[in-house]
């Protein structure tokens, strides 16, 4: 079993940035591992493009309300990565969001966070930043919900399991998680719940995990996002891992239901793999 040793880790203007330093300072400690922080947002010419034919003078203030973004930042990071030498600092990219997604390449965890639209940073990002980052890296992501406290990770872990290639593979990105837990249950719903259930409960004991609570659940329905949020809180779940489904479509991502559920109104930490 690989412990994630690479991990990058989204920085923004958001109100909930030192949180993820935070956690991702414990899990460099837990795993042994080194810590990119990667400070990603969208420039102001990319958000006013039409300034770049403005006057120079315009495009100087611009450039000045980057370099106060990017100041702020650091010093949120310096305050919250405590002198670990494990978080190290990497300058923003030029082209920002997309560079992000190829960073992302060369890491083995991804730590991110849930959209807030009623954060005033929010336009730091396209929209779709956080979906095209999953599906384009095809990396495990840990993402963050952007309310509520942020507590120990991992010891009482809900699987949300399908037969699926994005279902194996976030199993296998929590194995670091499910075999230090304290309790680990697995949902999955349709007419082969059981069975696949039992399958992975087998799968699962050959890596350790000796006590894994199956709840097979009815029919799929298109609330599935809602009812693995309602099992989750039932159970006092802190880690929720499952498959991010998505694909491209004439320049949008289009997400699965119950991706895009879980994406719009998590409450708990959700380890995500595409």
């Amino acid at each position: 079993m690989q412990t994630p040793k690479s991990i990058l880790l989204h920085l923004d203007s958001s109100a909930r940035t030192a949180q993820r330093i935070q956690l991702a300072r414990e899990l460099a400690q837990t795993f042994d591992a080194q810590v990119t922080a990667q400070p990603c947002a969208l420039s102001a010419l990319m958000l006013y493009p039409f300034a770049i034919e403005a006057a120079a003078e315009v495009v100087a203030v611009m450039q000045e309300v980057d370099k106060t973004a990017r100041d702020r930042m650091y010093q949120v990071f310096m305050t919250h990565s405590a002198g670990s030498t494990r978080l190290h600092w990497a300058e923003r990219e030029p082209d920002g969001p997309w560079a992000f997604s190829r960073s992302a390449l060369y890491a083995d965890l991804l730590i991110l966070g849930q959209r807030d639209r009623d954060d005033p940073m929010d336009g730091e990002l396209p929209g779709d930043f956080l979906p095209s980052v999953l599906v384009q890296s095809g990396r495990p992501a840990l993402v963050l919900p952007y309310a509520g406290p942020i507590g120990p990770i991992g010891r009482n872990v809900l699987l949300a399991w399908k037969e699926t290639r994005e279902s194996a593979r976030a199993v296998t990105a929590a194995l670091p998680w499910l075999c230090k837990a304290a309790s680990v249950h697995a949902v999955a719903y349709g007419e082969d719940a059981q069975a696949s259930l039992q399958r992975l409960q087998d799968y699962l004991r050959m890596q350790g995990i000796q006590n894994t609570t199956l709840h097979p659940g009815g029919d799929e329905a298109d609330d599935v996002g809602n009812k693995l949020l309602s099992l989750a809180a039932d159970l006092g779940s802190d880690l929720l891992v499952m498959g991010c489904y998505g694909h491209s479509r004439a320049r949008e991502w289009v997400m699965g239901g119950a991706t895009l559920s879980i994406l719009q109104a998590m409450t708990l930490p959700v380890l995500m793999s595409h």
